[in-house]
């Protein structure tokens, strides 16, 4: 298209709004909206009129399409990470503590048993279960921390 200046400010003057709204309505962000409607014009001037609102949205998607796409990626790394550590924890449990050990912090944790219940399930004292769990804490505490 060929336009004077003045042609074309009177097409842009009698169109901008309308332009404007609905690159709003598919974009539903004004600055966006803008900077389409602008190219548009830009474009027109330049004899390359395009759809900017649809060429921005398909950017938009694309950005999030990736963004989705990397949370994935580290939610699956970071639960990977996890299954490490509790692997290398089950580890440490079975390498370091005593059966007696193993049974109070299965009980009190996996099972979620109180000290009390744990105690009656085993046949031993609450503080007997606190003393256990106390060793057994400090004890991977202390492996742990010396393996990393």
């Amino acid at each position: 298209m060929d336009y004077n200046k003045q042609g074309f400010e009177r097409i842009y003057k009698d169109n901008y709004r309308q332009m404007y709204r609905f690159a709003f309505s598919i974009l539903e962000d004004a600055e966006e909206a803008r900077d389409a409607v602008s190219q548009v014009f830009t474009q027109m001037w330049n004899s390359q009129p395009r759809n900017q609102s649809l060429n921005i949205m398909r950017q938009k998607r694309l950005r999030q399409q990736m963004e989705l796409e990397v949370a994935m990626q580290k939610a699956q790394q970071e639960n990977e990470e996890r299954e490490e550590l509790m692997e290398e924890l089950q580890r440490v449990i079975n390498d370091n503590l005593t059966e007696q050990d193993r049974r109070v912090l299965s009980l009190h944790y996996d099972e979620e048993m109180t000290y009390e219940e744990t105690a009656k399930a085993l046949g031993i004292s609450s503080s007997a279960v606190n003393k256990h769990i106390t060793r057994s804490l400090g004890k991977i505490r202390s492996i742990l921390k010396i393996a990393r």
